[in-house]
């Protein structure tokens, strides 16, 4: 699902297709993380100290090689998590919100397509696994949800959405921008282009979810997710290559066709 924010002009294709939602699923744990933060039972300042059971059963980010003992806050958790996708942040944070809440609270400001199922997938996880094995959601979701942050930059009502306050929301989307890993939605945007995304690898597929801007001016909202993607295809080329590299295209076209 595509979203030109200047002419809002949406093209979709499946956008409600429940799909593995990979790493795309933190921009929801984050928010859920930020309401409860503006109710009060969290505190961004609040020390958690990096203990070797959070490494278990982690493929990504660099934690997992870092020496135990290291004591970070709740804010720079939610930073890892976001910024790398570094999953040992993912379980500090997810260990101070319950799986029920955090799927409770997509439902509740409209994302009706996502379903958080785990903390951390399983890394034995098969390739062919059933999507109830795994989170899912929707482009539609995703685009939803970037927008409803973008909105509460300005919009009290777009906040009380997401149960948060504006300062909260605008710190997300700061966050956002904060993205390091530049694959497929930014890959082929010219150099310096700002991108408030989070991407996701999965077992059959890459997936990636944000708001490119052009300038100082949000451009497009666009969330693109891939599934069943054979591991190689028939020429040779690995196919998670073929996954991003579709996903920069499609970016691509959005870029070049939105400013006509």
């Amino acid at each position: 699902m595509v979203r030109n924010l200047r002419s809002g002009e949406t093209i979709k294709r499946g956008a409600d297709e429940e799909t593995p939602s990979a790493s795309t699923r933190k921009t929801s744990i984050m928010m859920a993380a930020l309401r409860a933060v503006h109710e009060g039972r969290l505190d961004l300042e609040e020390p958690i100290t990096y203990e070797a059971r959070f490494a278990q059963e982690v493929a990504s980010g660099m934690f997992r090689y870092l020496t135990p003992g290291i004591v970070i806050s709740l804010r720079d958790a939610i930073t890892g998590m976001m910024v790398l996708s570094d999953n040992v942040c993912t379980k500090m944070v997810f260990e101070r919100l319950t799986l029920e809440e955090v799927d409770g609270y997509c439902k509740s400001i409209g994302m009706s397509g996502t379903h958080h199922r785990f903390l951390i997938p399983p890394l034995a996880l098969s390739p062919d696994h059933s999507l109830r094995s795994v989170t899912t959601t929707t482009a539609r979701d995703q685009v939803f949800l970037l927008q409803a942050i973008l909105d509460a930059q300005f919009s009290q009502q777009a906040a009380d959405t997401l149960r948060c306050s504006q300062a909260l929301c605008r710190y997300a989307l700061e966050t956002l921008k904060n993205q390091i890993l530049r694959y497929a939605i930014p890959s082929r945007l010219p150099f310096g282009t700002v991108v408030a995304h989070k991407g996701g690898t999965g077992k059959r597929g890459r997936m990636n979810a944000g708001i490119v801007y052009r300038g100082e001016e949000p451009f497009y909202a666009i969330a693109v997710f891939t599934d069943e993607v054979p591991q190689v295809m028939p020429d040779g080329t690995p196919g998670y290559t073929i996954a991003l590299e579709t996903i920069g295209r499609l970016s691509r076209a959005c870029w070049d066709n939105f400013q006509r």
